[in-house]
């Protein structure tokens, strides 16, 4: 009894890891180390644009004042219809990256049906699934899940265009212009994207809209209008340092290897201790006078 009591531990030991080994392998410079917990707290500072709401009371929704278009797409669902971002003019569209083996995105997925069922003519939510798995299996969870929305299975090349996911679920949310108005990284209540989606659709919403500038919140390509840097400390910079110092933050490699620039990498993954000394180091050099001893990153890398 005794024996088989501890080969039963033994298994779900090894089963325990199993999971954590496939969720480092995924992504190993960001999700290995976040839970649902971790998660929530860290949603706000990822993406400051908009904050999760506090007792289901969601005071000010803020959008992209200078929102680009969602990168175009073209991808099969799980069930063989052809899905388009040019499908749905004048509906919102909110766009979720997740995986089945996301425990905060299976979380989230009742949210999301909810919505899709409340907005249903006037809202489109698309899953863009990046798991390594089958589509078939992923098409079985979907089921089993009861998910009302389409499901794609996503690709590195998705992910590029629309900037790279820290973390899962990432959602952005697209308004009815074709524009991607939001981002968010984490669970957020549902009361949050309920008021954003009423106010895209024009709707009465008890909260305060207000606009603000992606610099690279939404898009890391836009991180060269950025003035300041999660975890960079600037002080006792003149203005013109400053300038150069985030001048080379945008043209310097992080070398943690995720192939963006440091300014890029420290707006993605505010946690990469790589990225913040490698931006620590720079402005100890502006501060200092000291020319840049890194080569530039050429345009388009």
């Amino acid at each position: 009894m005794k024996k088989s009591y501890l080969i039963g531990l033994l298994l779900a030991a090894a089963a325990i890891l199993v999971v954590i080994g496939v969720a480092a392998t995924h992504w190993p410079h960001v999700l290995a180390e976040r839970s649902t917990s971790a998660v929530h707290q860290s949603a706000a500072s990822v993406n400051p644009t908009t904050e999760p709401a506090a007792d289901e009371d969601v005071k000010v929704v803020r959008f992209a004042s200078n929102a680009i278009a969602a990168p175009p797409f073209l991808l099969m669902d799980l069930q063989g219809h052809v899905i388009s971002t040019a499908q749905f003019p004048g509906h919102v569209v909110l766009l979720s990256f997740w995986a089945t083996w996301c425990p905060p995105c299976r979380e989230e997925i009742p949210e999301l049906k909810e919505l899709q069922s409340r907005y249903k003519d006037q809202l489109q939510v698309i899953g863009v699934s990046l798991d390594d798995e089958p589509a078939r299996q992923v098409a079985q969870f979907v089921v089993r899940a009861g998910i009302n929305y389409s499901v794609v299975m996503g690709s590195p090349e998705i992910t590029q265009e629309y900037g790279g996911v820290p973390a899962l679920p990432t959602n952005f949310l697209i308004d009815r212009r074709g524009r991607v108005v939001q981002k968010h990284v984490g669970l957020y209540p549902l009361s949050v994207y309920d008021t954003e989606i009423r106010a895209l659709l024009g709707m009465h919403v008890d909260a305060k809209v207000e606009h603000f500038e992606d610099k690279g919140q939404i898009f890391l390509k836009n991180a060269a209008l950025a003035t300041s840097l999660p975890g960079v400390d600037f002080s006792g910079l003149t203005p013109a340092q400053k300038k150069e110092a985030l001048k080379r933050m945008n043209s310097q490699s992080c070398t943690c290897g995720c192939d963006m620039t440091i300014a890029q990498c420290r707006l993605l993954d505010s946690s990469c201790p790589i990225s913040k000394a490698l931006a620590a180091k720079i402005v100890q050099e502006v501060r200092a006078g000291t020319p840049s001893q890194a080569p530039a990153r050429a345009a388009g890398e």
